[in-house]
């Protein structure tokens, strides 16, 4: 293919939405794991699970997924305009988001979700949109330096 041709089909957006995309992602994911997650653990959860699963949550976005939130913020202001969406991670990233879903599948499957299997939903969840704080902030200092 000429690339003209490749260049108006390759879905290649601005930095600015590479920016909103990457948090928007991670809220959208984390709500919806939190909402499951309550789902599964029903009326009957203590608030003890509850606080047990934020804790979690809490740590596990502290110690890993800032981390890979600001890589990936990183890696987006290196972009070039026009760069495509799904660069928004790196292939290895959306291989892991693959995984993970195959993993949270089996789990459904193999097993009732239940009270522990919504807790880790729920963990999960939060530990996503806590992270994507970062995302956001970079986000809207974009917009209010434009």
């Amino acid at each position: 293919m000429p690339p003209n041709i490749t260049r108006r089909l390759k879905p290649g957006v601005s930095r600015s939405v590479h920016l909103f995309a990457a948090p928007l992602i991670w809220t959208a994911v984390g709500v919806m794991l939190m909402e499951r997650g309550l789902g599964w653990m029903g009326l009957h959860f203590t608030l003890r699970l509850l606080v047990i699963a934020l804790l979690i949550g809490t740590a596990k976005s502290l110690t890993i997924l800032d981390r890979s939130a600001k890589k990936t913020l990183s890696r987006i202001m290196g972009f070039n305009e026009r760069t495509c969406i799904g660069a928004v991670y790196p292939w290895k990233t959306w291989l892991f988001v693959i995984l993970m879903m195959l993993v949270g599948l089996a789990l459904r499957k193999l097993t009732h979700p239940g009270a522990i299997i919504g807790a880790m939903y729920f963990a999960i969840g939060w530990a996503l949109l806590l992270s994507s704080r970062h995302g956001w902030a970079q986000w809207l200092h974009w917009l209010r330096r434009r």
